[in-house]
């Protein structure tokens, strides 16, 4: 199975810069932490942070599902079926998450 281009591939530098900001948040999360601030106010970034990591997740997926799902069951065959079960695998972990 290839994974030479990533269904991301043409977006890289802007996933890129989106979980850059989010170091950023995680970050900040760190200094508030550091500078003892109200829990509520760590929380509130936590869930910022959270949000902002799943929205990536989201369009990876997304990417995945119309690149590399979308060809691999045009070809059919055993790779489509196992596409098809890694996106559902995947789809379950953020679920979860």
């Amino acid at each position: 199975m290839s994974h030479e281009h990533p269904g991301y591939a043409e977006d890289k530098a802007a996933v890129l810069k989106r979980l850059a900001r989010i170091e950023g948040q995680v970050r900040g999360i760190n200094r508030m932490v550091e500078a003892d601030t109200y829990c509520i106010d760590v929380l509130t970034q936590i869930s910022a942070t959270t949000k902002a990591l799943e929205a990536v997740a989201l369009k990876l997926l997304d990417e995945h599902l119309a690149h590399c799902v979308a060809d691999a069951a045009a070809k059919g065959g055993p790779e489509a079926d196992q596409k098809i079960k890694e996106a559902s695998d995947a789809i379950a972990r953020l679920v979860r998450s």
